[in-house]
């Protein structure tokens, strides 16, 4: 990783003591600026891309406009699929064993492979369902 700073560890801890919580990079500046630690924006989006490359981190795209979430990779976090309730925006790690024969056939049909780590299937939650109802 290079050099390490004070800020890089801060952020690596953080997410390490969340491992089961998704943090978009704003979730993470604010947590550690509540704390009183001193740090900057860049600072965070910069070793949040740094633990991304090491693989340490999964970044997950979760809105049409690009936006991004954040999870320690640890054993919480291994192949598996992700549903995001658009009305509340809520990230749902799932594992399905139907997924796993769409994505098992996708590949054997169409010589396609999904990468389960970077799907995300868009929809709405229970919660959100019975708010409407």
């Amino acid at each position: 990783m290079g050099y390490e700073t004070k800020q890089s560890r801060l952020v690596d801890a953080f997410l390490k003591e969340n491992t089961e919580k998704h943090f978009s990079a704003e979730d993470v500046y604010f947590a550690l600026v509540s704390k009183g630690e001193k740090i900057g924006r860049t600072t965070v989006y910069r070793q949040l891309d740094k633990l991304v490359e090491m693989g340490k981190v999964r970044k997950f795209i979760v809105g049409e406009n690009g936006a991004c979430c954040y999870q320690y990779n640890d054993e919480h976090c291994h192949n598996h699929y992700h549903l995001k309730c658009s009305g509340c925006g809520k990230l749902i790690h799932t594992e399905c064993d139907f997924l796993d024969k769409l994505s098992a056939h996708i590949f054997s049909d169409h010589q396609f492979t999904i990468d389960g780590s970077k799907t995300v299937l868009y929809g709405t939650c229970k919660s959100c369902v019975k708010e409407k109802v």
